[in-house]
């Protein structure tokens, strides 16, 4: 009895040793650890030949890293419930292969997948237990020795810009990149010096491009994206020895100059930016930095996607589809915009081109200008350096910025002093001589008008001889307080509802604190300053029955007009005011009669605004023109351009819009 109770401990403590009596009960205790990420007591159930391959620490550390990058944090396996057939199939085996599920949640989703894990008997300290034959697989298939996963973001094709008419204005396009693989020349220095001459390049860019630490003697060095024009020439910038191209995608601008600060420009986000915008965005990605491309980012960017992969083989284990950017449909039409572009160039102007009817704007433009192909293909040779020393600034808008609008003002005035009751649209005021001051406090000061031809002056005549004295006795007879409430109800002081960012126009720097302010702010002299697309949406109020549109950027469609500012002066106020701006353009005394087009159908208003300190004195000259065709109703354009002091003033402007006018699309 003695020797079979000691038989019997003896078969007891072996069984206690023996923690899992079949293969199944070990499968099950290593997802247990496996799932509670208790890494040492999964490695001791590894078998031998899979701890030659991995000590304890490696294996540790291989699971906490890919699952802390992956964002695990359960594993989520689970062994399925086996038919007694897999069971019977599994007694009989020596080195039976359990399947086992997994169902991970990651940063970038779900990962489902299904593998085996093969299983062996192992004799340990006299007892047998079952080990199981791990792989990097069994983490996420495809896993090697070692290896581990990185997150990778998948960038979302950016939506294209389009004028109104589905004219590309930005858009995706295939591109060559010309680059250079070192161990096909046979004379490198030569080789530079010939592609920098080809590419209008420093040869400095080349050599130091083809230093970087990465270049070996087979490798394809990028050297220049061209532009589809720049690829007219490949097949001779191919001819130079070691040099090739590959073909890619870029953002580009076809209008170039024509449209640069109405597009902008992408660049690779900055520290700075990344920091500021956060989610969505990574090293090296891009984004809007200007014009369009800035103000419409949000929706071009499109939403990233992320992948999982593993870092060997590049080998995906999840992923998060990119959702692409939106198309962007403004309201600009290609034609007007280039038309714009062509009448100013050359000279240091911006010009803003509405549709007076729905507030659409059909051109921005501003010159001197860049081409912002150039921030993605590279500058030509000192091309950079000039633009930035130029007095005209290439690099900024003009259209949104603030300028002294001059006499184009007047016909606000008149219509701040019809809906304030200090002026009849046909009263006549008396007036003699070229100049006038209301009493002797003005000391030396006083108004000066261009003509002293009439004494009986209405507003129909006063717009058509541009006279100063009759809008600034407008100006004084309204009031400080009425007048400035005249132009707040014009939008003055007050942020332009547009989706570019425009400065708000102001009536003076610190009020109307005096008559002779006052006076002058009357016919766009004093303080008053006013953004050349402000000053267009303002005329807009001419041809909608008193009522001043929103200006828009984006293409309606269908969409009805919006009304700003209503009811800012009387309907018949504005059929008056269309009248003496036609006189402006047609009757022969009108500041923009000449060059005669007797086919043009347009009224408008001159400005000149003088640059100088002190009255008396002689300064730079801003020329303006303000037009629309009170006919057809289909365009308004408002033109300045800095220093027509040598150019014959504002008849300089006139004879730019007309062309504008005449050489648009029926």
């Amino acid at each position: 009895m003695k020797k079979l109770a000691g038989i019997i401990g003896i078969s007891l403590l072996l069984s206690a040793c023996s923690n899992n009596s079949t293969a199944e009960d070990a499968m099950q205790a290593y997802i247990e650890h496996w799932n509670e990420q208790e890494y040492e007591e999964m490695y001791n159930m590894l078998s031998s030949e899979a701890q030659e391959t991995v000590t304890e620490e490696e294996f540790t550390a291989q699971h906490r890293e890919i699952y802390e990058t992956a964002g695990v944090s359960e594993p989520g396996i689970t062994m399925p419930e086996y038919s007694e057939e897999q069971q019977e199939q599994f007694e009989e085996q020596t080195e039976p292969s359990l399947p086992y599920e997994a169902a991970v949640e990651t940063n970038t989703g779900m990962v489902e997948f299904e593998e085996e894990a093969s299983w062996q008997q192992e004799e340990t300290e006299g007892s047998e237990e079952w080990k199981v034959n791990w792989e990097p697989a069994f983490i996420f298939p495809g896993l090697q020795t070692e290896e581990r996963v990185m997150e990778e973001t998948v960038e979302p094709v950016r939506g294209e810009i389009l004028d109104r008419n589905d004219n590309s204005l930005a858009v995706n396009t295939s591109i060559d990149q010309v680059g250079i693989v070192p161990g096909e020349t046979a004379d490198e220095e030569a080789a530079v010096e010939e592609l920098a001459s080809l590419l209008d390049m420093e040869e400095s860019d080349i050599t130091e491009l083809l230093s970087e630490e990465w270049v070996t003697e087979e490798s394809f060095v990028p050297i220049k994206k061209l532009t589809p024009e720049e690829s007219e020439s490949l097949q001779e910038i191919e001819n130079v020895e070691g040099v090739q191209s590959r073909e890619t995608t870029s953002r580009y601008y076809p209008l170039e100059e024509q449209a640069a600060h109405l597009t902008g420009y992408i660049g690779t986000i900055t520290e700075e930016e990344l920091e500021e915008r956060g989610e969505g965005y990574s090293e090296g990605a891009t984004l809007g930095k200007a014009g369009a491309e800035y103000i419409y980012e949000d929706r071009l960017r499109g939403t990233p996607g992320r992948a999982l992969v593993t870092t060997e083989g590049g080998e995906v284990i999840a992923e998060q589809q990119a959702e692409d950017g939106e198309t962007v449909h403004l309201s600009i039409d290609t034609g007007v915009q280039e038309n714009l572009f062509n009448e100013l160039d050359g000279d240091s102007g911006t010009a803003a081109a509405l549709d007076p009817k729905t507030g659409e704007t059909l051109g921005l433009v501003s010159t001197p200008a860049y081409n912002p192909n150039n921030y993605l293909f590279g500058w030509p040779e000192g091309e950079y350096e000039e633009l930035s020393e130029e007095e005209g600034r290439p690099f900024s808008a003009k259209f949104n910025s603030l300028y002294a609008p001059g006499s184009t003002i007047k016909p606000i005035t008149a219509s701040v002093g019809m809906n304030q009751g200090s002026l009849q649209p046909d009263e006549e005021k008396t007036i003699t001589g070229e100049q006038w001051q209301p009493d002797s406090s003005w000391g030396g000061y006083s108004i000066t008008r261009v003509s002293d031809r009439l004494e009986q002056v209405d507003l129909k005549n006063a717009l058509i001889t541009s006279d100063n004295i009759f809008f600034a006795q407008t100006a004084l007879n309204t009031g400080e307080e009425k007048f400035a409430e005249g132009l707040r109800n014009f939008g003055f002081d007050e942020e332009l509802p547009y989706d570019f960012p425009v400065q708000p126009s102001a009536i003076s720097n610190e009020g109307l604190v005096s008559d002779i302010l006052l006076a002058d702010t009357g016919y766009g002299q004093g303080q008053m300053m006013m953004s050349p697309l402000h000053l267009a949406t303002a005329y807009t109020t001419f041809l909608n029955e008193g009522d001043m549109l929103v200006p828009q950027l984006e293409r309606l469609n269908d969409t009805e007009p919006e009304v700003w500012k209503e009811n800012v002066l009387p309907e018949e106020g504005a059929d008056v005011i269309t009248e003496g701006l036609r006189g402006i353009v047609e009757n022969e005394n009108g500041s923009a009669y000449e060059p005669v087009s007797e086919d043009l159908t347009i009224a408008g208003k001159t400005g000149t605004a003088e640059l100088k300190t002190e009255q008396g004195e002689s300064g730079t000259e801003n020329g303006w023109f303000v037009a629309y065709d009170y006919e057809q109703e289909d365009l308004l354009v408002s033109m300045m351009i800095e220093n027509v002091e040598d150019e014959g003033g504002s008849a300089y402007v006139v004879e730019k819009v007309k062309n504008v006018f005449e050489n648009r699309e029926d």
